[in-house]
């Protein structure tokens, strides 16, 4: 047999040399694996110089020896299936990556401010649960299903969260996953396969309130706060949420045309709208002598009542727990933003257009498209101007 034939034949039996650490101007973990397309001994490298700390590299070596060979003596083979050496970025440098990028993406506008917080928040838990957890991961590519599996029933039973804050968390780790698929830290998502807890497996939190209640809730808010009525009437008649509320000023209410304006970067959907502001509103704003304030004051900062200061949407909520429902007796899922779905139901119950309603909700279907008409030629809906009843 010629010396190329037998030499070709003893790299195919041997398949692979063991890998080790080579240090110098360029720092990688090496060996050899036979190619079988090429039919020989080909040389693999896994650079290691972006990790900066030399004491760093050689942990980060020993572990990427360690588990190289393992998958080399368990028939992995580097030219058939290649490695990426991003899945041996550690967790700490991937997460300072993402948290670089999803900074600028706030700073550019990408992203809005609670977006951010909010990923911020889900980021930061994932690190503290590594740190405190006996079976914390150092690699990324140690982020797998099974670990995000344990870290969602941490959240749900350790934690005592809700199946939704378990299901917001899932959303995030999904969009996380995205992320490491697009950088080149792995090659699918570890979260596929894992499902949400879909709406018809949990009760329904929040349920629309009934006339009766209705009115109680309407009596003591006149008693106790009608900045708080005003709030409440807002989302019950205009469906404006309570964050995009929060952000309200003077000078998004348009009295001759009765509109209200929610800025692009103030709604969930990022789009401009305008929506019917009702007479019964602009009512109750003359009595509280709310155009008295400057266009540029929020229309509830503290206390409820117009002013400087950004007050977030947790006030409403606060004020409906602690002033409305437990005084009234009424049971928890009757919850401040319920009076949104009740606005709806009974704007379709008594037989408003629903193409007008939607249109009021700015369901995206029906949402105002063309971003270039001037706001100020918006016109209230005449069918939802007219919708009252005993709220």
């Amino acid at each position: 047999m010629p010396e190329s034939q037998k030499n070709r034949a003893v790299a195919q039996i041997v398949s692979y040399t063991i890998p080790r650490l080579y240090t110098g101007k360029e720092w990688y973990v090496g060996w050899n694996s036979f190619d079988p397309v090429e039919k020989k001994m080909r040389r693999k490298k896994i650079k290691l110089n972006h990790i900066h700390s030399k004491t760093e590299r050689r942990k980060y070596a020993a572990d990427l020896v360690a588990r190289v060979y393992e998958q080399l003596r368990r028939g992995w083979n580097p030219w058939i299936e290649l490695e990426n050496s991003k899945s041996y970025s550690t967790l700490t440098d991937v997460c300072a990556h993402y948290d670089k990028l999803i900074t600028k993406k706030a700073q550019d506008g990408i992203y809005r401010e609670d977006t951010y917080t909010s990923n911020m928040s889900y980021l930061r838990n994932l690190k503290k649960y590594n740190d405190t957890v006996t079976t914390s991961i150092t690699y990324i590519y140690q982020l797998d299903r099974q670990y995000i599996i344990d870290f969602l029933e941490h959240i749900y039973i350790d934690r005592k969260n809700s199946a939704q804050t378990r299901d917001n968390y899932l959303a995030w780790l999904r969009t996380f996953s995205e992320f490491l698929v697009h950088y080149g830290y792995v090659k699918s998502k570890p979260t596929d396969g894992i499902e949400s807890f879909s709406k018809w497996q949990k009760r329904k939190e929040r349920e629309y309130l009934p006339e009766n209640i209705l009115e109680l809730v309407k009596e003591k808010a006149e008693k106790k706060n009608r900045y708080f009525l005003l709030a409440s009437y807002i989302l019950f008649y205009c469906f404006i949420r309570p964050k995009e509320m929060s952000r309200l000023k003077i000078q998004d209410f348009n009295v001759k045309n009765r509109t209200i304006i929610i800025k692009g970067e103030q709604s969930k959907n990022r789009r401009t709208a305008a929506v019917t502001l009702p007479v019964k509103i602009v009512h109750l704003m003359i009595d509280l002598h709310i155009f008295d304030s400057p266009g540029d004051y929020y229309l509830f900062s503290s206390k409820l009542m117009p002013g400087k200061e950004y007050c977030s949407e947790k006030q409403f909520r606060d004020f409906w727990q602690y002033h409305i429902r437990k005084p009234l007796g009424l049971p928890a899922k009757y919850k401040f933003y319920s009076l949104k779905d009740t606005g709806v139901t009974m704007m379709l119950r008594a037989n408003t257009d629903v193409l007008s309603v939607r249109d009021q909700a700015r369901h995206s279907s029906i949402l105002i498209t063309d971003t270039y008409t001037p706001h100020d030629i918006a016109k209230a809906n005449p069918l939802i101007d007219k919708f009252t009843c005993n709220f």
